[in-house]
């Protein structure tokens, strides 16, 4: 997200102090339940006045898909694709971090984008993904990766390791041109999974694909868009939260545990 807003607005300060508000209920010396963090909605005056202030300083292209107040210190959560920002009733101020409950550490903000990148993780192609199972395959995830991802690289190497798990790879190729390339080259192989590890592991280069091979590229990166995918690896699991980076082994077991739960 390309927020064109710091010749205007003064928000300097405002950035420490999102990370650390003071939420206002634990002025009256309580900690506010998990549920009372939810926004609720906005006067539709209010949510003309603030998109109207807001879109013009996200920069090209940039839009409010959603305004929601929050029960902490009369902000306004501001949803711009997969990112949130926070906002007061004028929009004279703009909050750019995370709001931390400094009595019990919760962290809301990462609560609420949790919450609101979730997906459908059923809905997901998986016909137009990789898939590696190995044991029993119970436990299941997707990944959004690139080849040429030095982290998508390392999860693999840690994937190795595990047992009794099911990876669907979606290749999502935002790194370079020979990205498209080699996903090309992977995906037309004739055997498409090990031709991925034999590159993401061994640094084997692909055979070249024929030109009529066709490949759903194009769709799985209109995907990875539609999903706020910003960076690879992104990991999406079976009740559709998702994790970026290289997770490694035991946060993955500790992920598995809690949803066997």
């Amino acid at each position: 997200m390309k927020l064109n807003i710091l010749k205007r607005w003064a928000i300097g300060a405002a950035v420490f102090c999102a990370a650390l508000v003071s939420l206002n209920s634990n002025a009256a010396g309580q900690t506010p339940a998990a549920n009372s963090a939810i926004p609720s909605t906005v006067p539709a005056a209010i949510e003309a006045a603030i998109k109207k202030a807001v879109e013009p300083r996200l920069g090209e292209g940039g839009k409010v898909d959603a305004i929601t107040k929050t029960p902490y210190s009369g902000l306004y959560e501001v949803r711009v694709g997969g990112e949130i920002i926070y906002t007061d009733e004028k929009a004279q101020f703009m909050f750019i971090g995370s709001v931390i409950d400094l009595q019990n550490s919760t962290n809301y903000t990462k609560n609420r984008l949790d919450e609101i990148q979730k997906i459908k993780f059923a809905d997901l192609p998986f016909d137009s993904a990789l898939k590696t199972v190995r044991g029993n395959g119970k436990r299941v995830i997707a990944i959004f990766e690139d080849p040429h991802c030095g982290y998508c690289k390392r999860l693999r190497k840690t994937l190795q390791g595990m047992d009794n798990i099911t990876v669907y790879t979606f290749m999502f190729n935002i790194l370079s041109p020979d990205s498209v390339v080699k996903s090309k080259n992977i995906w037309c192989s004739a055997d498409k999974n090990k031709a991925w590890d034999d590159w993401m592991l061994n640094g084997v280069e692909p055979k070249l694909a024929s030109e009529k091979c066709t490949t759903p590229n194009d769709k799985i990166f209109a995907l990875g868009k539609r999903f706020s995918i910003s960076g690879t690896p992104t990991i999406f699991f079976a009740d559709g939260t998702r994790a970026p980076g290289a997770v490694d082994a035991k946060s993955l077991e500790e992920k598995f545990a809690s949803l066997s739960k």
